[in-house]
């Protein structure tokens, strides 16, 4: 499904602000990635490049779904190829509702796909199942969007988003971020649900407690802006446990 090769990116519009250092991947379809590394290793800058943000330039490599590059796509235009960003801290957009923004995303998918959009009624019904299905509180739904939110209904809002959306890659960048345990629980209830053998995750986390309840099949430790080991879920164990501290480049000896 997605297959990076030699990665390398920076920060727009500053020189020598190379933070991906030839990162390399593959997720297959129906696959869980969970990336974790130290901080200012590059995790997040690899989400924010995967949905195309302008914010960061890649000045070397590819990025494929499905055999194609995606590369030179807006970030709408890979939303429409069903790859999904949930944000580290999601942004308030006064004025608009969660009903509304969810609407005017899906119309502009299917719009993009050919397909026929849903009737207010029948995209009514679908979000109403969907805010059940991820207990969010109903009455935040009568709000702006994330106006007001506390940091765990922000990320059950992006779940309510991911429900509805439902896109082939989903990439969540620290979403256990200031949650509680229930918070937590529901995330991951949310993910769990919308596994499936047509759809992959990719999940940035620091921490091995998100990946308690869900189970990836896949761990990448990212350094420095490099893949410095992969390997299965007790590679998350093995870092809960004994840190970073064996993956970190040994320092340059005096002198050399």
């Amino acid at each position: 499904m997605l297959e990076v090769t030699n990665l390398h990116a920076k920060v727009a519009d500053v020189e020598n602000g190379e933070i991906l250092r030839g990162l390399n991947m593959t997720v297959n379809p129906g696959e869980v990635h969970a990336i974790m590394g130290p901080n200012g290793g590059g995790k997040s800058t690899f989400a924010n490049v995967l949905a195309g943000r302008t914010d960061y330039e890649v000045t070397g490599g590819d990025i494929k779904l499905d055999g194609e590059s995606i590369i030179e796509l807006a970030p709408d235009e890979r939303s429409h190829k069903g790859i999904f960003l949930a944000f580290q801290y999601p942004a308030e957009i006064p004025g608009v509702r969660p009903w509304q923004f969810m609407k005017a995303a899906l119309d502009a998918q299917k719009e993009a796909r050919g397909e026929k959009k849903l009737s207010v009624r029948e995209f009514s019904k679908l979000f109403d199942a969907k805010v059940k299905q991820v207990k969010i509180n109903p009455d935040l739904m009568k709000r702006s969007l994330n106006e007001g939110f506390s940091g765990g209904e922000k990320k059950r809002n992006e779940m309510l988003q991911l429900a509805t959306l439902e896109p082939r890659l989903a990439v969540l960048d620290e979403t256990d971020s200031g949650l509680d345990v229930d918070a937590m629980r529901i995330v991951a209830e949310s993910v769990n649900a919308l596994r499936s053998p047509d759809r992959s995750f990719i999940l940035v986390t620091h921490y091995n407690r998100l990946l308690h309840h869900i189970v990836p099949d896949v761990v990448h430790v990212l350094v420095k802006g490099q893949l410095v080991q992969t390997g299965g879920p007790e590679l998350a164990v093995e870092i809960e446990r004994d840190g970073y501290k064996r993956f970190m480049p040994e320092p340059a000896a005096a002198g050399a």
